[in-house]
């Protein structure tokens, strides 16, 4: 069992035991399969007078840039080929036309992305008229088919590699709906049929194919034209999927590292369910003096009742072992029995683990599975005989969105309190009759104002670690050479912005209002003021005994004994000065100046 938030597992209904190596697929091959006719060469979106238009060629760009650059961090292990179709140029090994891998000196075409690699093409739109070109790939009165050259030399780009350790991809980036719109006959349909064909043929091979179509400002994209087949869409599914791939591309866009970053492995458990079950560890004992090996363990003893008791090694240790397992199962309650104040301190994520114990994740996913649609959490006792702890296990699903994994499947351990943990202070205010009491007009308040407020589809892992992402930010600078460092936004800030809205002001107001009247703002102005006023008053009387205290050389009259011929506003001035109290007779005064002086 391991501590270990990461990852996916799979029900095992939909796996064969021989197939034990699928579950280890866990490196990615992916080609940007780019189109570069003049349509991605237009406005993206219709720009006002004072902003730059910006390209679809430029949003896919940008878009695979950052990518690449969270990959690194987060899949360092997964390659990547750049490839681009309808171009006037032709680079691959098949000698397709139309066809251009982009690559960069001392890299393979399918590799992992290095710094040199991003930096340049990153920058590839100011070159790209240039030394790529840019046509359209499938014209009237031409047997070119620039889109199946394309997807040939995708699928020999993925050769390498079996399908069962590797997950390959192919994503297509298009503005055109239709790309043989400009052929007709039988011409067309048989340039349609081949084209599906060899999407399905690498289909077939265990290559996914993946469309994120870009609309144009005055036209939707239209998958039935001809991409629903292409990458096999029937019925809703058409409909569906427009609205998940803009999702899909934006978070490519927008992508986050703290959803591809490792968390960091604890340690392993063993997880006990019942008795049957164990593994046991031979220990050998030596003698001190001969260095003969002992056939018996030694004893130790125990007086008791003028009576020696005898124990063994073994015996011993059996009475001080709270659980021979890291955590081993109690029995189970209604997740209701669950509270908030339980969780003492943050918990800790469990995940299967077929490492040292085949079978563990098939037994763990029985059990997060009932666990889950019976709403029940496990008890099991967690820790050494030092350090034992009770700990609840709630089940977690998983939670994905179109850009991938947000949370993974699992369950959370939560450290339960023991008995003195648990402190009821509302017991001591019960007879009291001073403790303050909400209205009912305050309550229906705050209600309104927490569902104002409330995060929607929370998730801790919608929140980056500002430090974490500043550092990863300094070494993606210094890797691509550039002078300055990309912008970090803090997500633990307050959201200034959703704060300020009308309705939430209203609600911030009225509960406000109900709670400390509808003049606390003029009142505190006012406090404000008056305190103002009397600093101001304290501090010009401080001024003033500071330039009067001035006025005399106060060592001078200590040691010549001659402060007490002066008058008390005098010392007064003195003590005012230094900060010290004023109370006191004139004695008391004096002595606080004496000391104060050090004579």
């Amino acid at each position: 069992m391991d501590l270990d938030p990461e990852g996916l597992f799979r029900d095992d209904s939909d796996e064969d035991d021989d197939n034990v190596q699928e579950r280890e697929a866990n490196k990615e091959m992916v080609i940007y399969l780019i189109d570069a006719s003049p349509k991605m060469f237009t406005p993206a979106t219709t720009a006002k007078a004072d902003e730059k238009e910006e390209t679809h060629f430029h949003t896919i760009v940008n878009c695979i840039t950052q990518a690449l650059k969270t990959q690194i961090i987060g899949r360092s292990h997964d390659e990547v080929a750049i490839c681009f179709f309808n171009t006037k140029e032709k680079k691959n090994l098949q000698d397709l036309a139309g066809v251009y891998v982009y690559n960069v000196t001392d890299r393979e075409p399918l590799d992992r992305p290095d710094a040199r690699l991003i930096k340049e093409f990153s920058c590839i739109e100011d070159s790209f008229v240039n030394n790529i070109g840019s046509r359209y790939g499938i014209t009237s009165g031409s047997r070119e088919n620039t889109l199946y050259n394309a997807l040939w030399v995708a699928q020999a780009l993925l050769r390498k590699g079996s399908v069962k350790t590797v997950s390959k991809r192919i994503l297509i980036f298009t503005n055109e709906d239709d790309p043989f719109g400009g052929l007709t006959g039988a011409v067309k349909t048989d340039m349609i049929r081949t084209t599906i064909q060899r999407a399905r043929d690498a289909q077939d091979l265990g290559l996914s194919i993946e469309l994120l179509p870009l609309s144009r400002p005055d036209e939707e994209f239209n998958m039935s034209l001809f991409y629903a087949d292409l990458i096999g869409l029937e019925g809703d599914e058409i409909v569906e999927y427009l609205p998940s791939s803009g999702e899909k591309l934006e978070d490519m866009t927008n992508q986050l590292k703290k959803r591809m970053m490792k968390k960091r492995k604890v340690k392993t458990l063993s997880f006990a369910i019942t008795n049957d079950v164990c593994i046991e560890a031979e220990r050998s004992f030596i003698c001190n003096d001969t260095g003969a090996l002992l056939q018996n363990p030694e004893k130790r003893f125990q007086v008791y009742n003028d009576k020696i008791i005898k124990f063994s090694a073994r015996e011993l240790s059996d009475v001080k072992r709270v659980s021979s397992h890291h955590l081993r199962l109690l029995g189970f309650k209604p997740l209701d029995y669950l509270k908030d104040y339980h969780n003492l301190r943050p918990s800790t994520f469990i995940y299967p683990s077929d490492e040292q114990i085949f079978g563990s994740t098939r037994v763990f996913v029985a059990f997060h599975n009932s666990m889950r649609r019976l709403g029940r959490i496990a008890l099991a006792f967690y820790g050494n005989p030092t350090r034992p702890q009770l700990v609840a296990l709630v089940a977690q699903e998983e939670v994905t969105s179109a850009g991938g994994q947000i949370e993974p499947p699992g369950m959370h351990m939560i450290y339960l309190p023991y008995s003195d943990d648990v402190r009821y202070p509302e017991e001591v205010h019960l007879t009291s009759d001073v403790v303050p009491h909400a209205t009912d007009d305050q309550i229906k308040k705050a209600s309104n104002l927490l569902r104002r407020i409330d995060l929607k589809n929370f998730s801790v892992c919608q929140f980056a670690n500002p430090a974490l992402q500043r550092h990863y930010g300094i070494l993606e600078a210094l890797a691509l050479g550039e002078d300055e460092m990309p912008d970090v936004k803090d997500e633990t800030l307050p959201d200034e912005e959703g704060l300020a809205r009308p309705g939430v002001l209203k609600a911030i107001e009225e509960f406000k209002a109900s709670v400390y009247g509808e003049n606390y703002d003029q009142e505190e102005a006012e406090a404000a003021a008056a305190k103002a006023g009397a600093s101001k008053k304290r501090k010009a009387a401080s001024d003033a005994a500071e330039q009067k205290s001035a006025a005399y050389n106060w060592a001078e009259l200590a040691d010549a004994g001659k402060l007490k011929d002066m008058t008390v506003v005098e010392l007064k001035s003195y003590l005012t000065a230094h900060g010290l109290p004023v109370s006191g007779k004139k004695e008391a005064l004096i002595s606080r100046i004496l000391t104060h002086l050090g004579k």
